[in-house]
């Protein structure tokens, strides 16, 4: 690669970076107005996941596909639609577990859960995707891990204090979510190494394929009448998920440009670098207070996310990317 070419990628990289930092951080602030604010004289809560998860499903997949028909220009897509089926199946559930973990827990609790993103990815790529990768990485992982359960431990008083219960059921739906995510990363990998899947068709057919799961669940659960009631009760609602999802929209497509162009890993280490901006954005504005062995925790998971980006290595080429080159 050229200096030139070089140059470019590094600029390339930063604006998707961009675009993902800015976006989603209005949508993480959108997220929480959404699911905490108290509706009317009842103070009924936003309760209806996958609802919300569904309507943002069907504007990102308008999105792709105007995109496809009038920007992008990606050619044939030759990717298996049994990759699609199951890489939109995980991604759902990361999706829908992780809106369904705010009831129980608040968004720096759920933010910095998330941040975990790069374990699953890393471990489900070297098992599934055959990737390997340098020590320095494991190591910046560690403090990852380190810094997570820091945040997350609850002292004897907090416990007591606190319902365990639910806050228990909060963070195993996190858990849930991180293996949705690894799992959705190493089909990517296995999607751009056999296919060369483009940014375009990956949004495109993962909405679709999401849509088709959501339809069933929303009807089997009941979830869609009672979601239908409540907007009917609380119109101003709309206007919300309205603007959330067209931040899903944006952000998403940054985000499948990333991975197209540079890989689930350095996606999913600028998708967690951002979100230490949305908790000082969600202590700010929403009031949830942090504890100092929470922010001593949250440094070190943001620092060992730093340190990847700036000094871990580039994925090592797999064995069947080795023999390619070498023929």
């Amino acid at each position: 690669m050229t200096e030139q070419q070089s140059l470019f990628q590094r600029m390339k990289f930063l604006i998707y970076a961009g675009g993902i930092f800015f976006l989603y951080f209005y949508y993480g602030v959108l997220q929480e107005s959404i699911t905490r604010t108290r509706y009317g004289e009842e103070k009924e809560k936003f309760t209806y996941s996958l609802a919300l998860v569904f309507f943002q499903c069907i504007v990102n997949a308008i999105y792709a596909k105007l995109m496809g028909m009038f920007v992008l220009k990606q050619g044939e897509d030759t990717t298996r639609p049994l990759y699609y089926a199951s890489c939109s199946l995980t991604y759902l559930l990361a999706m829908v577990s992780s809106n369904m973990a705010l009831q129980w827990v608040n968004y720096p609790t759920q933010v910095v859960g998330k941040s975990c993103k790069p374990i699953p990815v890393m471990v489900l790529g070297v098992v599934l995707g055959r990737k390997s990768y340098a020590w320095k990485k494991y190591v910046f992982v560690l403090m990852i891990v380190i810094g997570v359960a820091l945040f997350i431990y609850k002292d004897s008083k907090a416990q007591s204090a606190s319902s365990g219960e639910g806050l228990g059921l909060g963070e195993v739906l996190l858990m849930l979510s991180l293996t949705m995510d690894g799992l959705t990363g190493a089909v990517q990998e296995r999607m751009i190494a056999e296919s060369k899947t483009k940014s375009g068709h990956m949004m495109l057919n993962m909405n679709l394929f999401s849509i088709g799961y959501l339809s069933i669940a929303l009807l089997v659960t009941g979830e869609i009448f009672s979601f239908i009631g409540f907007v009917q009760r609380f119109p101003e609602v709309i206007s919300k998920m309205i603007t959330f999802s067209i931040c899903s929209a944006l952000g998403q497509f940054f985000i499948f440009l990333m991975v197209s162009d540079f890989g689930p890993l350095p996606c999913s280490v600028v998708t967690t670098t951002r979100k230490f901006f949305t908790v000082l954005g969600s202590v700010i504005l929403f009031g949830n207070k942090l504890s100092p062995r929470q922010w001593s925790g949250t440094f070190l998971v943001f620092s060992g996310l730093t340190l990847d980006a700036v000094f871990g290595k580039s994925p090592k080429k797999t064995v069947e990317e080795d023999k390619e080159s070498k023929e």
